[in-house]
């Protein structure tokens, strides 16, 4: 029985022309397309803040990653609502440990932060993190302090699990006194040149260590004289066209582009927010060329929520070209229930014709290349 039972497996392994057998199920998938659900697509575009320093299947950002499909987070060490310290980091293990958590139920997620140096650091001494300069005061030292900086900061955000990054800053330093830009040191210089130089530094160091690149704020937040976190910001009168020239030359290098809500008359003179505006997301897209994913500047910011409902805000931000939605619920409210809102709201908006799901769909697929390059 035995010699019978192995002449047979032999014949099953040679066939019957004597060459050796194909599997039966394998094929070439080279060429397979995967088919998305239009929940999947809308999980794609949504970046989510949340509570929390470990995950809990009882958390709500464990059900917006399984139910939601949410594609990407974005992690704070302050939690603006209650005025505390330790909303996602508290110290080096358990950021590893929350990225390593958050994986085990996507592992495609992109898990983002803001980790320019200086004083938007949210990975910080004070939680056991290396010191890194301000973008400002590295660049005044020199490129070779540039890139120490960026390769510090690369594989700080490697070692924790965090792979994009919403640096580099790319606002030319106009107005030294902008509150939000040139008074924290958050710009390498007053010369888009400069600027152009360093940023690259910045995305060629994060490359080699897998983290994606984000170039802020398209399309300059420099002139500024107000702060958006507060409310509208209008530069129509203070921006400069050398303000885009860190974009036009990076345009092919960077992976995604940030839009900021100030207000600038001289490329929409509709005045709508950069981040809402059709024609700003058409110039980037269009005039400049880029290709990559754009996304908004924290949809909770005052400039934004002062002025627009939560559902316009979707609405307008999509029908702008916008494919990444910053939803960090890091403002003066928490919503545990943000991203099933957002879910109806978007779903509603396709039912009815607002907005199609082919637009939806080119948005999560931006997304999805990105998430392909970096693995």
């Amino acid at each position: 029985m035995k010699i019978l039972t192995t002449l047979f497996m032999i014949l099953a392994l040679i066939g019957c022309n004597g060459n050796p057998a194909m599997p039966v199920n394998e094929e070439d998938n080279s060429d397979t397309i995967i088919e998305y659900t239009l929940d999947e697509d809308i999980g794609e575009m949504l970046l989510v803040g949340f509570r929390g320093v470990a995950l809990d299947s009882t958390d709500h950002i464990w059900r917006d990653l399984t139910h939601f499909h949410v594609g990407s987070v974005i992690l704070f060490d302050y939690d603006a609502t209650s005025g505390k310290r330790g909303r996602n980091i508290t110290g080096v293990k358990q950021v590893q440990s929350l990225c390593q958590q958050l994986r085990r139920v996507n592992p495609d997620l992109l898990i983002g932060i803001d980790q320019e140096g200086g004083l938007v650091s949210r990975l910080h001494p004070r939680y056991g993190f290396p010191q890194v300069g301000t973008p400002q005061r590295s660049a005044a030292i020199g490129y070779d302090s540039v890139r120490s900086c960026a390769g510090i900061t690369a594989g700080m955000l490697n070692d924790a699990g965090i792979n994009l990054n919403f640096a580099p800053v790319a606002d030319v330093d106009v107005n030294p006194d902008c509150p939000v830009i040139g008074k924290l040191g958050r710009s390498f210089s007053p010369s888009p040149e400069h600027v152009t130089d360093c940023c690259r530094i910045w995305i060629e160091e994060q490359n080699k260590k897998g983290v994606a690149s984000c170039m802020k704020h398209f399309p300059g937040h420099g002139s500024a004289t107000g702060d958006t976190h507060k409310g509208l910001v209008d530069v129509s009168d203070t921006w400069k066209t050398q303000e885009l020239i860190p974009y036009e030359k990076l345009v092919k290098e960077v992976p995604m582009v940030m839009t900021a809500h100030v207000i600038n008359r001289q490329l929409d003179p509709a005045g709508l927010p950069a981040s809402l505006s059709p024609r700003i997301t058409a110039y980037l897209r269009d005039t400049l060329g880029f290709q990559g994913v754009i996304v908004t500047d924290d949809l909770a910011m005052g400039a934004i929520v002062n002025e627009y409902s939560f559902e316009t805000t979707l609405k307008m931000a999509i029908e702008a070209g916008a494919d990444m939605l910053c939803l960090s619920n890091n403002g003066g409210t928490y919503d545990s229930d943000m991203v099933p809102k957002a879910v109806r709201i978007i779903k509603s908006l396709v039912a009815d014709g607002t907005i199609s799901a082919e637009r939806i769909h080119t948005s999560a697929e931006r997304v999805r290349a990105l998430k392909a390059k970096l693995q």
